[in-house]
């Protein structure tokens, strides 16, 4: 769903923004741009296990699908492919 969607969108970029802040500031305290990259790195790696897989949270909105057709109307449409296919010869 859309709102799931958007949570999920929310909360990938806050724990990127939180984790690249955090980050810079222990990276410049400490002197040391690697643990600037490995902080940021392990936000990434928690962002993608909070927002890849379809957790309940971000389904509780379903989208209401059109109902399905009838088959007969299917046979009829591809009845009509076949014959526009044979007539441009």
């Amino acid at each position: 769903d859309y709102k799931g969607q958007k949570l999920a969108e929310q909360i990938f970029q806050g724990i990127i923004l939180v984790s690249a802040v955090i980050g810079f500031i222990y990276g410049y305290i400490t002197e040391q741009f690697g643990w600037t990259v490995y902080i940021v790195m392990a936000g990434f790696a928690l962002s993608c296990l909070l927002t890849l897989p379809p957790w309940p949270m971000y389904r509780r909105n379903p989208l209401k699908w059109l109902p399905v057709q009838e088959s007969g109307t299917e046979e009829k449409k591809s009845a009509d492919r076949k014959a526009k296919r044979h007539s441009k010869s």
